[in-house]
């Protein structure tokens, strides 16, 4: 019997044998056995054929379960080549044996525009449930930990097979992350960070996204992590409040959009009483200028200049909120954008009301730095339902914006103090408790541009990102167990 089976996806023989070759050319061939996965049959000599055209369907995930009679089943996800480090599949099947874990995937090498470059990966956690997680394109699984996943999956999926895969590997045994280059891949994806983030808001991809929703629902009910739709309800009536909202801007170093974003506020028209707190992180480039010359100008604006530099932009938040003078009900806007009518602020307060929230997110439109619509345009996050968002929350990477919370709630649980994935870590604290509100109509202009914080991060920031949000998800999953087994008690 051999001791690896290994699972190809193919266009062609002339695109597949570059890579079955390479296997042959490993110190480890006698053990390999090679099938092709191909949507018609093709001849690759020494090679079995299994009639697929999607590596990410059950009914494919199912055909390899079958056909695989080895210890341990490698499953190659591009149709570009695969090549090994010296020794580095003798590397994964030594490591597969110590570790006995279910699923094990490596840091890697791409090659892009001819270039190599490194891609190295994270380690999986308990909450890394998003289904963008990279694992790279080469998936070793224990055989047997495969088998008894499939067999306990109940969806049928036809695009969230792998991911319902390794979501119920993961109930069974560990998935282990080893920290070295194995092996390089070809990425043909070459478009930068900022443009990659909205794709799975994208309608083109709404059918993927359903089916991922369903398969990340199962996994919570069967880990015991499902919420249902009950929520408690919101008394609007805590504090004393002078102010109906305020809106919180915090800032460092945007003199060249600030202006723009006050404006925008100050242009508002409701029939509440409203503020704007500015809170400016020590700027050096004359954003505090222009701030300064706003609030000397109209009461409504306060310029807050922290007495601590150690405050990132959920600390700011926390100045903002906890400020005397900050309204009932708290409202982001960032430095880059604008609000885009003067309805704005009326419809999100109306909105906390209308639908007894203690958070509400709307939605917002892609622009260049002169406010012109560029793809992929309106980002209204409609993946999100009044009765399976907050679960579907712990799927994705974020919940939308622009975002406003109701002020008593949030000073009681504060804002993480950090600069990325403060927003959503309180959008899933809201959720364990609280209905979010959703707005999908465009409420304000996000601008893209060079200088953007998100336009275009290196691998490494993308990992520590990443990482951060998996890890916020953990501890999230952790207290939503914990609180269905005291319900249930």
């Amino acid at each position: 019997m051999k001791k690896v089976n290994c699972f190809l996806p193919a266009l062609s023989v002339e695109q597949i044998l570059p890579t079955v070759n390479e296997l042959r050319s490993t110190k480890f061939a006698d053990d390999l056995q090679i099938f092709i996965l191909s949507k018609e049959k093709l001849e690759v000599e020494g090679c079995s054929n299994i009639i697929s055209d999607n590596i990410n369907s059950m009914e494919t995930l199912r055909s390899i379960a079958e056909n695989s009679n080895a210890d341990f089943t490698l499953i190659y996800t591009k149709y570009t080549t695969l090549s090994f480090a010296q020794y580095g599949l003798e590397r994964f099947y030594n490591l597969a044996i110590a570790s006995g874990a279910g699923l094990m995937y490596s840091d890697f090498y791409q090659i892009i525009n001819g270039v190599r470059v490194n891609a190295p990966t994270i380690d999986y956690q308990f909450g890394s449930l998003r289904d963008d997680f990279t694992f790279g394109s080469l998936l070793f699984y224990n055989s047997k930990a495969l088998k008894d996943a499939l067999r306990s999956i109940k969806g049928e999926y036809n695009y969230a097979g792998l991911y319902a895969l390794r979501l119920a590997v993961s109930r069974i045994a560990d998935i282990a992350h080893i920290n070295e280059y194995l092996y390089t891949e070809i990425e043909q994806d070459t478009r930068k960070s900022g443009d990659k983030q909205f794709d799975y808001v994208d309608p083109k991809n709404r059918a993927v996204q359903l089916e991922m929703e369903a398969a990340c629902t199962e996994h919570l009910k069967a880990i015991g992590g499902y919420l249902e739709p009950k929520f408690k309800d919101v008394e609007f009536d805590k504090g004393n409040f002078e102010y109906e909202a305020s809106v919180i801007i915090p800032v460092r170093n945007r003199v060249r959009t600030i202006e723009d974003a006050i404006r925008s506020v100050l242009m508002q028209k409701a029939d509440f009483k409203y503020n704007l707190i500015v809170v400016d992180n020590f700027s050096t480039d004359g954003t505090s200028d222009v701030i300064a010359r706003y609030a000397k100008e109209d009461e409504r604006v306060i310029h807050v200049i922290p007495e601590r530099e150690d405050l990132g932009i959920g600390g700011c938040w926390n100045m903002g909120v906890d400020h005397p003078k900050c309204g009932k009900f708290a409202v982001q806007l960032d430095s880059d954008d604008v609000y885009e009518s003067p309805a704005t602020l009326q419809t999100i307060v109306d909105a906390f009301y209308e639908q007894n929230c203690a958070m509400v997110v709307g939605s917002y439109t892609i622009t260049n730095g002169e406010m012109k619509p560029i793809p992929p345009g309106l980002i209204d996050h409609k993946e999100w339902t009044p009765e399976n968002g907050r679960n579907n929350a712990l799927r994705i990477n974020g919940l939308g914006a622009p975002r406003a919370f109701y002020t008593p709630f949030l000073r009681e649980i504060h804002v993480p103090n950090t600069s990325y994935g403060e927003d959503y870590a309180l959008g899933l604290r809201v959720s364990r408790e609280y209905q979010i509100g959703r707005i999908y109509k465009s409420l304000y202009l996000c601008r893209r541009w060079d200088g953007n914080s998100d336009a275009a991060l290196s691998i490494e920031k993308i990992n520590a990102n990443n990482l951060y949000k998996d890890k916020i998800r953990t501890f999230e999953l952790i207290s939503r167990i914990k609180m269905n087994m005291i319900n249930n008690k």
